[in-house]
């Protein structure tokens, strides 16, 4: 059962990454540059932490075409569901704002099935589909009615983050028979690089002096990109021991940590509704804990 307390560190990590960037992105920073800052102190990191890996383990079996197609799609559809959940914090609350990224739940489990040909047990279902109501309460609007635009950013972000869980397992297993931690941290910093090479193009195409800024915030940005490799070497060491699908109906208990940064950092309230949503998604994790997986 490793691969649960991996998903715990990892899921407290990245909601202090998301903290950090609601602050830049209202702090001086564009969406873009909020974003970018997740990886441009990230992937020197990332590298550091693959070299010394491997000098300690011995070296991992030579990547492929196939390890290199899911380091590059799944890089993109990260990238792009961050931009998107960066977006998202500017239009709701911080708990709501991440809950509404939690419908990628349903789309990773169908998406393994479709893709990996890893499927999912009666009891897991039953637990996404609890996590499901939770994330649907939430996404009502403050005053009735669902808030369109914030909808769809956070299904689209929970799709991409779907997928690009689904790529970054698939690259882990392209490296068996090497352990699980060695997996993990190469597809990281391979990972890592291209997605701050292709920002960094992107910004310098769409949004001149943004790269600047962000390096100019160095003393702010940096710990986006600590938080943010530290994160994701979570996430990927949890990818290469267990079904994508189950890691991400077990990341749910980001909802916890990110109640408590809601209400004691950004002074945000809830309503007795977003209180019950987040109490249906803590219920689907002790479930899903509860079945045995």
């Amino acid at each position: 059962m490793l691969w649960i307390w991996v998903t715990l560190a990892a899921a407290a990590v990245q909601t202090a990454r998301f903290m950090l960037q609601k602050r830049l992105a209202g702090g001086g920073l564009s969406t873009g540059g909020a974003t970018f800052s997740r990886f441009l102190f990230g992937a020197p990191i990332a590298v550091t932490a693959a070299a010394l890996t491997l000098a300690l383990t011995g070296p991992v079996p030579l990547p492929g075409g196939r390890f290199a197609a899911f380091v590059a799609l799944g890089g993109a559809a990260q990238v792009a569901g961050t931009f998107l959940t960066v977006a998202l914090f500017q239009l709701r609350n911080f708990a709501v704002g991440v809950a509404f990224t939690k419908t990628e739940t349903v789309q990773v489990a169908l998406f393994s099935a479709l893709i990996l040909g890893e499927g999912v047990s009666a009891p897991g279902w039953l637990a996404i589909a609890i996590g499901l109501g939770g994330v649907l309460l939430l996404s009502r609007a403050p005053k009735g009615g669902f808030s369109p635009r914030a909808t769809v950013y956070g299904i689209l972000a929970g799709g991409l983050f779907g997928l690009s869980s689904i790529f970054y397992r698939g690259a882990t297993l392209e490296l068996m028979p090497a352990g699980a931690f060695a997996r993990a941290v190469v597809t990281l910093a391979c990972v890592t690089t291209v997605q701050a090479l292709g920002m960094a193009l992107y910004l310098r195409l769409r949004e001149p002096g943004e790269l600047g800024r962000v390096v100019g915030a160095w003393h702010r940005t940096i710990w986006v990109g600590v938080t943010g490799v530290a994160g994701s070497a979570g996430w990927f060491t949890a990818f290469a021991l267990q079904n994508a699908a189950y890691v991400r109906a077990f990341g749910q208990v980001e909802i916890v940590f990110t109640l408590l940064v809601s209400a004691l950092v950004f002074r945000e309230r809830l309503s007795a509704r977003e209180g019950a949503g987040i109490a249906l998604v803590i219920g689907s994790l002790l479930l899903l804990v509860l079945t045995g997986r």
